[in-house]
């Protein structure tokens, strides 16, 4: 079975599990779990914060985050398909009373700055007040650029805003950015960050653990997120247990993301090349994007059903949604690469749907 749904199914591995039976255990909410506090540590000097808090997932610390950067009728500059806005059950609003300003995306997955700019509302009773900047690095497996990121802190500065980064997929971004220029991940990582006032940074995606997240800051940035994380329900007791699969994570499974973001360009250029090649998909499954360990196909309506019905009957997971270009409806077929997806499951997938197109 090879499960391309998401890099949250991945299973943590042996040597992983050993690192959480062997962990030493304290009660986190009174902050003497000492393995959750070398992960906060060891992430906090990793990204080059001064502090960091342990929580359950991706959506609980960037919720923390919202409510710490913002108060009731304060406004967050998010983009239009950024998780904490889309994604995240409206949680801003509903729970932080947060107005999200949302700012379509670029075909590159930015927001251009001069919309940020102008998203910024005046001071004046009638509006709420612009306090964030929220930025998503990956973006659908897209890599937002180093200068980029710096010109968003850097207006975020200008405008006096806070800015926040949704890194659940960041060191995706930093490895994907480190291969190409050659240079270590962590150094990657922490330019990215560089000048954001807090990052939050998943490590049950493709770093493989089975729970859980950071969010970094400044030392009174985390004290307030603390309390905040209490508020939520997110303070666990003898949570060094999940927090030694992320210190494991971080400090083993970084720099082998490079081997998901081969797989996927392997699987888009076998996708594409059947597309093109088998009459029964020719003209109907086209290959949309390939960012990172992530690929997007747009599938024929009349074929996308049975191809799907026939991947999982072949052991082969994955996520799909409606999707209109051109006046032409497409089942828009998402497939994510992790480090329980191998060579040989890629082959095996293309195998199925080349076995399909027959």
């Amino acid at each position: 079975m090879a499960d391309f749904r998401s890099d949250t199914v991945t299973q943590p591995s042996a040597a992983m599990k050993a690192a959480m039976l062997a962990a030493p255990l304290g009660d986190d909410v009174f902050q003497d779990d000492p393995t959750v506090n070398e992960l906060q540590r060891y992430a906090a000097e990793l990204l080059g914060f001064e502090a960091a808090l342990f929580a359950p997932s991706g959506t609980q610390t960037n919720l923390i985050a919202l409510m710490a950067h913002c108060q009731r009728g304060d406004e967050a500059i998010v983009g239009q398909q950024w998780h904490t806005y889309r994604w995240e059950g409206g949680g801003m609003a509903v729970l932080g009373s947060i107005q999200p300003q949302p700012i379509e995306l670029q075909p590159d997955g930015t927001l251009a700055l001069e919309h940020i700019r102008a998203a910024v509302k005046p001071d004046d009773p009638h509006f709420a007040r612009t306090k964030l900047v929220v930025m998503e690095n990956t973006t659908g497996g897209k890599v937002l650029p180093l200068h980029y990121m710096n010109s968003v802190a850097a207006l975020a500065k200008e405008l006096g805003l806070s800015c926040h980064i949704d890194g659940a997929r960041l060191m995706n971004a930093a490895v994907a950015l480190a291969t190409a220029d050659g240079v270590d991940p962590i150094q990657k990582a922490r330019q990215l960050c560089a000048g954001f006032d807090s990052v939050s940074l998943c490590l049950s995606k493709g770093l493989g653990a089975p729970v859980g997240s950071l969010l970094l800051g400044s030392q009174a940035f985390i004290q307030q997120a603390r309390r905040i994380r209490k508020m939520l329900g997110g303070g666990m007791r003898q949570a060094g247990v999940l927090a030694a699969a992320g210190l494991y994570a971080l400090q083993h499974n970084v720099e082998r993301l490079a081997e998901d973001h081969l797989h996927a360009r392997q699987l888009a250029e076998g996708l594409e090349r059947i597309g093109l090649e088998h009459p029964v998909l020719r003209g109907k499954l086209q290959l949309v994007s390939v960012h990172t360990n992530i690929v997007f196909t747009d599938i024929a309506l009349d074929v996308a059903q049975p191809l799907l019905v026939y991947l999982a009957d072949h052991g082969i997971k994955l996520t799909s949604s409606n999707y209109t270009k051109a006046d032409q409806q497409y089942q828009r077929v998402r497939w994510v690469t992790h480090l329980d997806i191998s060579a040989a499951d890629i082959q095996s997938a293309l195998m199925a749907v080349q076995r399909f197109a027959l």
